[in-house]
């Protein structure tokens, strides 16, 4: 049997080729992401498709519906077509993460995280944009609230880390007065 990572490399290199060949690679991009979701979020979607009493039209219906429904790109269509013919849907999860890899390093695409208090459209647009420049990349944030950090944010980025919340500070603040009153006593 081949290894799990060669199999989904060579299909996602292939469905990338493809889909560039079409001009389509950034709406499977989008439909990749999609469908890599709901087979993280959906359990069921992965026995359903890996059942192998369930019949390929239906298994066809369900990543349609998985990776964004009736506008699902031919393209990818085709590529799930090809996957169910070939007995691989056990590498289809594999496969599309390779396919989301290959493309945000074809596009020089960074992933980050970003931890907010409040949601902030604007603060994600511009701090997506301010380390895109830097980088000389596109930034896509992962975002999340935390009303823990109580203001500010905190956001990571290809290794790195910057801590702007006010938790953070506060903490900074609270250190520091505990040594300074260490050296009074």
């Amino acid at each position: 049997m081949m290894n799990t990572g060669v199999v989904s490399m060579r299909f996602a290199k292939a469905l990338l080729a493809y889909a560039k060949a079409n001009g389509k690679e950034g709406q499977v991009y989008e439909e990749m992401k999609s469908l890599a979701s709901h087979y993280t979020d959906v359990p069921d979607l992965r026995r359903a498709v890996e059942n192998p009493v369930l019949d390929a039209d239906k298994k066809l219906d369900l990543l349609r519906e998985a990776s964004g429904g009736e506008k699902v790109s031919n393209e990818l269509l085709r590529f799930f077509k090809l996957v169910l013919e070939g007995r691989r849907e056990k590498f289809l999860q594999f496969m599309a993460w390779s396919y989301i890899d290959l493309y945000r390093e074809d596009k020089n695409i960074l992933m980050g995280k970003l931890i907010t208090a409040v949601p902030s459209k604007r603060l994600i647009q511009h701090l997506a944009n301010f380390v895109g420049s830097k980088s000389q990349s596109k930034v896509e944030l992962d975002t999340q609230i935390d009303p823990k950090i109580i203001g500010g944010y905190i956001i990571e980025v290809a290794g790195y880390r910057l801590d702007a919340s006010v938790a953070n500070q506060l903490k900074r603040v609270k250190q520091q007065f505990i040594a300074r009153n260490r050296r009074i006593v």
